[in-house]
């Protein structure tokens, strides 16, 4: 099996041939800058000593593994645990990005903050860290994301930021993402640009595995210091891919451990309608880097498909494209009617609602279960949690029950 250098990425910004920058000259001295800075506080005790501060009485880490006893009985087969990101302040693990990234625009005296969110997730947890330190925040975010997850657009709101509706292209992710780079371009000198995955051109998704590590690192000290072994298995859903690395990155060297990231297969991936990059994709360049693109008929980029607006993205980060090659995470999808049944099992089997993104994880944990023996143990990165998605669940339910 494959390993990874950890010297990745290289100093062009590049996973093996993904990632690097294809951007407007605009932007290039900007992200040098922000390339510098991001530098800086790796070296900067001081920075380190502050966010840890705020990862602890702000966001609430450490989070803990928990055992789904009662869903591991019901499915068969290994022990099913749950690392708990759905714990953290604003309901999943884009916080610990968002918090890291604000003392770094702090840091550079950057005044307004963007960011473009899918889920709402990226978007509330960028809208409460500008609260919290008292910056403007505008957060794009597709029309029809808007409508799919209100919750969080009205909580982005209460919260004091800016939501500018999408209504371009598919009206999700993919434009919300291509509407706040157009905005940073704009205003690059004022403007701190808060991506939320691990996409974009370099440094950003160097940026936001950094920041998104701590999941992993708890993860790989809690079960060193609580368990005999290390797990069989990680598994994670994969839009853009941020969770999944951020609990990966720190296990890539642990050979045994089986790293297992799940994409959205929509209506299935023999439809069109699906968002499963790394399963039906190719290598071309979306907003700034070189990775997986999903593409139609025509050549275009797909307009993608899920019922999570999370993996509703026809791309994925340079680092899990990377991965895919090299062989050291297995990359798998699950449809939208496995990710729900996923859901429903663990609200009344374990009192938790999972976000659909995470959903799509233990699904495949389920289809998957006779690969592992009763004696393994299998960590699910439970993303977020599902507060957010109940439109999308009472839709699904109700449709259930008339079908």
């Amino acid at each position: 099996m494959a390993t990874h250098s950890k010297a990745l990425p290289d100093k062009r910004g590049r996973f093996g041939t993904y990632g690097g920058r294809y951007v407007p000259e605009t932007i290039v001295s900007a992200l040098d800058e922000l390339t510098e800075a991001f530098a800086a506080i790796g070296r900067d005790r001081a920075f380190k000593a502050e966010l840890a501060a705020h990862l602890k009485s702000f966001v609430g880490r450490p989070t803990p593994l928990y055992f789904a006893e009662r869903l591991s009985q019901r499915v068969g087969g290994p022990e099913i645990w749950f690392k708990r990101e759905d714990l953290n302040h604003t309901g999943a693990h884009k916080i610990n990005n968002t918090v890291g990234q604000i003392l770094l625009a702090q840091r550079m005296g950057k005044k307004r903050i963007i960011a473009e969110t899918g889920a709402g997730q990226h978007g509330l947890a960028t809208a409460t860290v500008c609260a919290r330190f008292g910056l403007d925040c505008v957060i794009y975010m597709g029309a029809e994301d808007i409508e799919r997850q209100r919750p969080n657009v009205e909580k982005i709101r209460l919260l004091g930021a800016e939501v500018r509706p999408v209504r371009s292209g598919s009206q999700t992710l993919k434009d919300a993402t291509s509407e706040a780079m157009r905005d940073w371009v704009t205003n690059v000198r004022s403007t701190f640009y808060i991506i939320g995955s691990a996409v974009g051109p370099h440094p950003y998704p160097l940026i936001v595995r950094e920041f998104q590590r701590v999941i992993g690192r708890e993860t790989l000290h809690e079960t060193r210091r609580d368990w005999p072994a290390l797990p069989a298995a990680i598994v994670a859903c994969v839009g853009g891919g941020s969770n999944a690395i951020g609990i990966f990155y720190d296990f890539l060297k642990e050979t045994e451990v089986e790293l297992i990231g799940v994409e959205a297969g929509g209506h299935g991936v023999s439809s069109g309608a699906h968002a499963a990059t790394l399963a039906k994709g190719k290598p071309g360049v979306l907003h700034g880097s070189l990775s997986y693109l999903v593409y139609d008929r025509d050549g275009q980029v797909m307009l993608p498909h899920s019922i999570s607006a999370g993996l509703d993205y026809p791309g994925v980060g340079p680092e899990h494209s990377y991965l895919k090659d090299s062989g050291r995470v297995e990359y798998s999808h699950v449809t939208d009617r496995e990710a729900y049944r996923s859901l429903e099992l663990t609200c009344r089997f374990e009192g938790i609602i999972p976000a659909l993104e995470t959903a799509h994880a233990i699904a495949w944990v389920q289809k998957n279960r006779t690969r592992y023996q009763a004696a393994d143990r299998i960590i699910v990165c439970l993303s977020g949690r599902g507060d957010k998605d109940m439109p999308i669940i009472l839709t699904q339910r109700d449709g259930t029950k008339t079908s």
